[in-house]
């Protein structure tokens, strides 16, 4: 199996509403201190495909700059319509709706 199918793996099992960091998705994924592999795998998510790459998010609780404004709205647009709430500065309170394995699964 493949490093990205791994990590494509993992983020599959992101529930709704529940969000990760591309550093834990990489523990998970058996690729400690790989976060940014993590990034390069969801930036190479087939077209279509059933990874909830959305719910993927930094270590600061915030969307990681694509460099393309409407992109990262719709990015939030997708974790607001599964009921992930930021905060005034862009922040989501990982406290809050960060996604621990094993709880609610």
């Amino acid at each position: 199996m493949s490093s990205y199918d791994k990590i494509y793996q993992v983020v599959r099992k992101i529930p709704r509403g529940k969000v990760a960091t591309y550093g834990q998705i990489a523990g998970l994924a058996g690729l400690p201190r790989q976060a940014r592999l993590v990034g390069y795998a969801l930036h190479n998510t087939p077209t279509g495909s059933d990874i909830p790459w959305h719910r993927v998010i930094n270590a600061k609780g915030e969307i990681s700059e694509y460099g393309d404004d409407q992109w990262t709205e719709y990015h939030r647009s997708l974790l607001e319509s599964e009921g992930v709430v930021f905060n005034k500065n862009g922040k989501i309170f990982l406290k809050t709706f960060r996604w621990l394995p094993g709880e609610n699964d």
